[in-house]
């Protein structure tokens, strides 16, 4: 059965898995209406339509006819059709047009999150937030076009900037293990060089750990593109971990991220929308990504807490995972978000109630020091 998530504090309940729009052009879209019905017998209500064809445009506003209110539509601005051919834009002029075009095709009057297109850059964050592109967005969120605001980026330094400009509510960000080993780029070819991966990669770039802990903190929902890496994760020749991934593998990666709400799974067929579905009834063995983690050569993810749960059972039952990534959560802020407090206090059980046995340690596939952050836990928040 389909689970859900709160998507950040836009009071939407997501599907964790959702649909990308990879597949829809495919036999003549066609496979738009094929992949939407699917996806609505699947329990996923989650769609993201980053392409401006006008004639997927179209064909989701057909399929989505008399059954709009059981989806939720990401829908891309700035993401627009000139000449035949797709344009991102930050011409205030095509983007409206495009919005106006898009909204036609789609036979509808509003969009659930309206995501401002393919931010990769400083230089162009600045030049939306400070020039006629936000200044539109916030308009349409105004007047009920738009019900909520998402930005869409590769890159954490600038996702950071737009999440905590405090005008975005909705993130979508690449997230997988090769690319969150990577530091900030505005070139996102760099994502998938082979080069960047050649030498001994350890831990997470902490620039992207702090981007997904501040949007669990700040309430932004994080919804996952790229988290097959293009398929190439799945592929041992292609991928830039040298060793191949499942899809459970990859789903569960990201989807035990802090902040993360929903992946978009791409899917030309039904078959491989069923693989990312399987994902609700698969048991924990198969979704484990931790074992395949420490076979990467070259990589490594040592005294890193992954959140993968290798160190349950606790003889306590102390959730030693959410536990710390609470305990993470108030080492990025450098302060105790009451939010965070609370969540913490809602545990049943919590860091002090560690008997330091050591046992959780010995399960850990990267060599985490628990029991020093469960003692971290008890003196932060008092128990």
């Amino acid at each position: 059965m389909m689970q859900y998530r709160e998507l950040g504090k836009t009071g939407l309940k997501v599907s964790e898995i959702g649909l990308g729009c990879e597949g829809f052009l495919e036999n003549q879209c066609q496979n738009t209406k094929t992949l939407l019905e699917a996806a609505k017998t699947y329990g996923i209500n989650y769609i993201d339509l980053y392409t401006s064809n006008p004639q997927v445009r179209k064909n989701v506003g057909d399929a989505l006819h008399g059954k709009r209110e059981k989806f939720f539509l990401q829908a891309h601005i700035c993401s627009v059709w000139k000449n035949g051919q797709y344009k991102r834009t930050r011409n205030i002029e095509e983007v409206k047009a495009g919005v106006e075009e898009m909204l036609g095709l789609l036979q509808n009057d509003y969009l659930d999150v309206g995501m401002i297109h393919y931010v990769d850059s400083m230089e162009d964050w600045n030049l939306i937030a400070q020039g006629p592109v936000l200044e539109y967005v916030l308009e349409l969120k105004r007047k009920g076009t738009i019900r909520h605001i998402g930005l869409s980026s590769h890159n954490p330094q600038v996702a950071f900037e737009a999440v905590k400009s405090g005008c975005i509510e909705v993130l979508m960000f690449s997230v997988n293990p090769c690319y969150d080993l990577l530091p900030a780029n505005e070139d996102v070819n760099e994502l998938w060089a082979d080069k960047n991966y050649n030498g001994h990669l350890v831990n997470m770039d902490p620039e992207r750990q702090e981007l997904y802990e501040t949007c669990q903190y700040l309430g932004v929902g994080i919804t996952v593109m790229k988290a097959f890496g293009g398929g190439d994760l799945l592929d041992a020749s292609l991928s830039p971990a040298k060793k191949a991934l499942t899809v459970l593998q990859c789903l569960h990666y990201a989807l035990t991220r802090p902040g993360v709400a929903v992946v978009l799974a791409g899917a030309h067929t039904i078959e491989q929308l069923e693989q990312s579905v399987a994902y609700e009834s698969a048991s924990e063995e198969e979704k484990d990504y931790s074992l395949a983690f420490s076979s990467f050569p070259n990589i490594s993810w040592e005294g890193h807490c992954m959140y993968c749960s290798h160190c349950a059972p606790c003889p306590k039952k102390i959730d030693v995972a959410s536990v710390t990534k609470f305990l993470n959560l108030v080492k990025a802020q450098k302060s105790i978000p009451e939010t965070v407090r609370e969540h913490y206090d809602l545990l049943a059980h919590h860091g002090g109630e560690c008997i330091q046995c050591g046992a959780c340690e010995t399960r850990c596939p990267f060599g985490v020091h628990i029991v020093d952050n469960m003692k971290q836990a008890a003196e932060i928040f008092g128990k």
